[in-house]
């Protein structure tokens, strides 16, 4: 079975770049192009022709329901998968009415990420909302590893972040270790990518 085909669009470096890597570790899963605007993902998805495009709703020069209506017009096979986040309940109902596949919160894990992908590609119900709450994936980490957690996604060194708890460098590490397990994923970067996007979320908010 051919690898399911995806085009990631996020104006947030950081999280579009955490997003495509997440995506191109997954399996069965391969990034055919990435774009930060609406001009970008529409001549990009018109050239590859994806089987999902990853569109954020919020872009500097249009909106992700500009994405979904050229995705449903121009590429009838094409799937949408919105990132959003919980206080967008407007913009969910018009991208929903608008035709997008599926949602996924930008805070969710990666295998949330992941699943959405694989699931808008198979043909998932329209307009399902696939997503982790934070405050439930916060929910499962320790006092410490939360803190572990904000530390990370300022992008403190293990060194740095043992100074400023006072606890041994190995603990430090061992946290970090016990913090990716938790959050699905494999690499601090991507701990950087989910915070710079809530912190991106409670900023609009």
């Amino acid at each position: 079975m051919a690898d399911v085909r995806v085009l990631v669009l996020d104006d947030h470096e950081v999280v579009r770049r955490g997003i495509c890597d997440i995506l191109d570790r997954a399996d069965g899963i391969e990034v055919v192009a990435e774009a930060a605007t609406v001009a970008q993902a529409t001549r990009r998805a018109d050239a590859v022709r994806p089987d999902v495009v990853v569109s954020d709703l919020r872009l500097p020069d249009g909106t992700g329901l500009d994405v979904i209506a050229h995705v449903k017009k121009s590429l009838p096979n094409t799937h949408v998968v919105v990132l959003t986040s919980y206080d967008d309940d407007d913009a969910k109902a018009a991208a929903r009415k608008a035709g997008a596949d599926l949602f996924v919160s930008k805070t969710a894990g990666s295998n949330e990420v992941v699943d959405a992908v694989k699931a808008a590609a198979s043909g998932a119900e329209h307009g399902q909302h696939i997503q982790v709450h934070e405050d439930e994936l916060m929910s499962r980490f320790t006092r410490t590893e939360r803190k572990i957690v904000d530390a990370v996604g300022l992008g403190m060194s293990n060194r740095e972040i043992a100074e400023e708890m006072g606890i041994a460098e190995k603990t430090v590490k061992n946290h970090v270790t016990s913090v990716l397990a938790k959050m699905g994923f494999e690499r601090r970067t991507q701990v950087v990518a989910w915070a710079t996007a809530r912190r991106a979320h409670s900023f609009d908010a």
